[in-house]
């Protein structure tokens, strides 16, 4: 199994950027936990603070993924284009956010993306991507 972790802008300063809501662990040192515990999957990881190269990742492996885990970080508000391309590709999407938008800020609360996902997963802090990963595995069964 091959899944692909996408995380969007300002997530690269995770561990640093207000740890009172993104806690102080940066997503590198979870990512090894990920592989560690899944040896079975090929997790791939990908992280910019560009739309248009999030699209471009997201392309590439969209077809040949199990499945993505998306944190497209404040994109997930605003962007159609990230919408089209999640509903044009044949792997699944998993929507994922460390915090729970909806104890956040209103506008947080309205996702672009999500219509096209296959679900969301909100407020569980580092933990929401394992839990994607195991939605995309009993997706894929």
């Amino acid at each position: 199994m091959k899944i692909l972790i996408v995380n969007g802008p300002n997530l690269n300063l995770l561990g640093r950027r207000e740890p009172e809501i993104y806690g102080d662990n940066t997503f590198e040192s979870y990512l090894t936990e990920l592989r560690r515990r899944y040896p079975d999957i090929e997790i791939s990881y990908y992280q910019s603070n560009v739309e248009g190269e999030l699209i471009n990742r997201i392309q590439a492996d969209g077809f040949s993924a199990d499945g993505i885990v998306l944190n497209a970080g404040a994109y997930t508000h605003t962007s159609v284009a990230l919408h089209d391309c999640i509903r044009s590709i044949t792997s699944p999407v998993v929507e994922v956010h460390i915090s729970n938008v909806h104890k956040r800020e209103v506008f947080r609360r309205l996702s672009m993306i999500s219509p096209a996902c296959i679900g969301v997963i909100s407020g569980f802090g580092m933990d929401s991507y394992r839990l994607a990963i195991e939605a995309i595995k009993e997706h894929g069964q």
